[in-house]
């Protein structure tokens, strides 16, 4: 890709577009920076006098300050709908891959040569916690594979997760990061889901309470896969568990080529938008 040079000073806190960043003038000084490109982790405006425009290089918006920036004239983007549809698609197919690796991790050895006993995955329950753009999509693309089960709190009483949470061989979830989605998946929740089943998570880590969920795979209850975590990189207490009852990927359920290219448009659109204003 070849991108004119930028007179537009840039302070980052993701490392999403590395290697898609030709042409574009970084810095580490909060004061000089005109954009702040933004991962998953949150800001303080007030440490960014000078501040122009704020690309968000994701889909979550609950680490942009919006309002104080609409209030101090700072421009504020986020990809284009294109882009986010393949944000949508990707982390998606790829929450799928983690269901079916975790659900398909112990089928046998090669020395000793040995095969595993196991029910065919169409008797599984996979249970989607969440049914907006990305939770509807898992069900799509594993619904004549597996018996899948939601639960969405538009639709439903939470209530009803007591009869659901027991079924599921598999929990995968996909709801927003609220003061309210704080810990949902608390020691109460977690003990409710069945000897030997899987939690993957895609969305956010904090909806999973760290602690218990470490209680539960130390002991030998639960199985885990998680893209997201409490701090990035993740270092914490779970990551004893890795590779096999605590699967970990670096964060990068969207990140295709697609997704990268649309976000790098999206911020070059912005340093346009603001050199011309």
């Amino acid at each position: 890709m070849n991108h004119s040079n930028q007179v537009i000073k840039i302070w980052k806190n993701t490392s999403t577009l590395s290697g898609y960043d030709e042409g574009l003038q970084f810095t580490k000084n909060k004061i000089e920076a005109d954009i702040a490109l933004l991962g998953s982790k949150a800001i303080s405006l007030e440490q960014f006098p000078n501040l122009k425009g704020i690309f968000r290089a994701g889909i979550g918006k609950d680490n942009v300050p919006e309002k104080e920036a609409l209030k101090n004239q700072i421009l504020v983007r986020y990809p284009s709908k294109e882009t986010i549809d393949i944000i949508f698609d990707e982390t998606a197919a790829f929450t799928c891959n983690l269901i079916f690796r975790m659900l398909y991790r112990s089928t046998g050895t090669l020395d000793p040569w040995h095969k595993a006993d196991r029910y065919e995955i169409s008797k599984k329950v996979l249970l989607i916690i969440g049914t907006g753009n990305i939770g509807k999509r898992v069900f799509k693309n594993m619904e004549t594979v597996m018996c899948v089960k939601t639960f969405d709190l538009l639709d439903n009483k939470i209530e009803e997760l007591q009869d659901l949470i027991p079924l599921a061989d598999c929990i995968s979830i996909h709801i927003p990061k609220t003061n309210e989605n704080e810990a949902f998946f608390d020691k109460e929740k977690l003990g409710m889901m069945k000897d030997n089943s899987v939690i993957i998570n895609t969305a956010r880590a904090v909806i999973v309470d760290e602690n218990a969920l470490y209680t539960e795979i130390s002991n030998g209850r639960l199985k885990a896969a998680f893209d997201v975590f409490w701090e990035e990189p993740y270092q914490g207490m779970l990551k004893e568990f890795y590779p096999n009852d605590f699967y970990m990927t670096p964060h990068i359920a969207s990140t295709s080529i697609g997704f990268l290219e649309g976000c790098r448009k999206g911020l070059d659109e912005l340093i346009k938008e603001i050199n011309n204003a």
